[in-house]
């Protein structure tokens, strides 16, 4: 299945996906592209994907390129910051986090 991730790059997304959270599970990548952890992560989501956008909408954020962006997810969620992460947020509020080498799809659908 090809995926569309959505690409989070200014804190106004943020009230998009506050929105969205009231219908469907929303979940942020945190990604270090500086990392090699951070890279593993992704791979092990890319390579198996098979989530509808129906079920979730995902966005990617390139933490070292939005750095402000990232903090301002990790103030308005509670959430500490990690990298890389995968948050959950449902009725705007984080639901789920996980970070480093235990982020794999599996756990994704599970907590879907």
């Amino acid at each position: 299945m090809v995926h569309t991730w959505k690409h989070l790059e200014n804190e106004a997304q943020l009230a998009e996906i506050n929105e969205a959270s009231k219908t469907k599970t929303v979940a942020v990548f945190k990604h270090s592209i500086r990392c090699g952890i951070s890279l593993h992560a992704l791979e092990k989501l890319s390579n198996a994907w098979d989530i509808s956008e129906k079920e979730l909408d995902f966005y990617y954020l390139d933490l070292l390129n939005y750095r402000g962006v990232s903090n301002e997810v990790a103030n308005r969620y509670g959430v500490i910051h990690q990298s890389p992460q995968l948050i959950l947020i449902r009725n705007e509020k984080a639901v789920y986090d996980i970070s480093h080498n235990a982020i794999s799809l599996d756990i994704l659908k599970k907590k879907l």
